[in-house]
């Protein structure tokens, strides 16, 4: 979506990876993921990340709730524009109705064979200006076949963390059989406690120097 350099501009977000911005294009706003402020040691991770993003929108192209890819050059990545607030903007506080919609959601998004894999921000959660749930930021999705055992696996994770968000502000709802998935960590869980997330946290917060703040990006 080739945009003029003037075109209204707004920006959401700026991390060590880019800048989100708000886009005044010529048929409405979208969103842009610009890599172009990117420090050039992180140019090739972040290229990754948005490459990873603009193949998972594409896959699931068409689907409700999800952002739609418009344009990926390897600089900006475009998407369409959400109206809403971040769950922790905006908490579903005892809305059933609206869990009962973002487990549907996921079961539309796993059958697609796509795993959104990054659940446990509430900034990719969003309650839409309708109270929909909805779902952004995909740079750590996974595509694949969703009857292989491997996309089941990380399925239940994306329920799981759900399940956490639900638990934070729907508790009294929670089935029994929700609350026994709550307590049934995978081994996919446990191995990112015990290696990923140290060296995670070494990364953003020695390195990188923010903290994820509900994954807000850096802190001012």
């Amino acid at each position: 979506m080739p945009v003029s350099n003037d075109a209204p501009t707004h920006a959401l977000k700026a991390d060590s990876f880019g800048r989100i911005l708000l886009v005044q294009g010529p048929e409405g706003p979208f969103v842009r993921r610009d890599l172009g402020a990117t420090p050039l040691w992180l140019r090739l991770p972040a290229w990754w990340l948005a490459r990873r993003e603009a193949r998972a929108l594409k896959h699931i192209h068409g689907m409700a709730d999800v952002p739609q890819l418009l344009d990926w050059n390897g600089r900006h990545l475009d998407r369409s524009f959400m109206a809403g607030d971040a769950m922790y903007q905006r908490p579903p506080r005892g809305d059933v109705a609206w869990f009962r919609a973002a487990r549907r959601l996921l079961q539309q998004l796993h059958r697609r064979g796509v795993v959104h894999n990054d659940l446990a921000k509430e900034a990719n959660w969003l309650v839409t200006e309708d109270g929909r749930p909805a779902l952004i930021d995909f740079q750590l999705a996974v595509i694949g076949d969703p009857r292989s055992r491997w996309m089941r696996l990380l399925a239940r994770e994306d329920l799981r963390h759900l399940l956490k968000h639900k638990r934070m502000y729907c508790r009294e709802s929670l089935t029994p059989v929700e609350k026994r998935v709550l307590k049934r960590t995978s081994w996919v869980r446990d191995l990112w406690f015990a290696t990923g997330k140290p060296v995670y946290r070494f990364v953003t917060r020695r390195i990188l120097h923010w903290e994820d703040n509900e994954g807000q990006g850096p802190k001012p």
